[in-house]
């Protein structure tokens, strides 16, 4: 019994485009480039169906888009899968919709046959609340590469290993 407010999905819907571009657009905290990213991997989901890389788990509060995961298989590993997005609708943060997808996402990564989980982000002071989410997650900091997408902003990279 779902008890959540929310609603989950699995497969992508032509919809998705635009609904993604409006919540990873209500963070607040991606440029126009990475948008654009994040609608690219829905196309690519779209286009290529089960023989694309990307797998995605969507929430759905009456029907609308609230907050999503988009994850899938490290090319060359046995086990290890990479978390490409998570976004949550700024209006909704706060409410576990966020830990509740991470979540749901490694149970899927696990029934795929993944036992690690890696996500990478920002060192940026804007990103603190995502560094955060991830730590009370159960992540912990991998590696940090310096300078990776500009001067002075480090990229970090959180992992999990999961155990079902």
């Amino acid at each position: 019994m779902n008890d959540q407010p929310w609603t989950y999905r699995y497969e992508a819907m032509p919809s998705d485009r635009e609904d993604i571009r409006r919540l990873v657009a209500s963070t607040g905290v991606f440029s126009a480039v990475e948008i654009d990213v994040a609608v690219e991997l829905v196309d690519d989901r779209l286009q290529r169906g089960v023989q694309s890389d990307y797998r995605f788990l969507f929430a759905e509060r009456d029907g609308r888009l609230v907050g999503y995961t988009c994850y899938g298989p490290i090319s060359l590993t046995q086990s290890s899968y990479d978390l490409y997005w998570i976004a949550v609708d700024k209006s909704l943060q706060g409410q576990k919709i966020g830990q509740t997808l991470m979540e749901r996402t490694e149970q899927l990564v696990y029934a795929e046959g993944g036992r690690h989980l890696y996500a990478e982000t920002s060192n940026r002071a804007d990103y603190a609340p995502t560094r955060g989410f991830y730590l009370r997650c159960g992540y912990v900091q991998e590696a940090l590469l310096k300078d990776f997408y500009a001067v002075g902003d480090d990229k970090v990279i959180f992992g999990k290993s999961l155990n079902g």
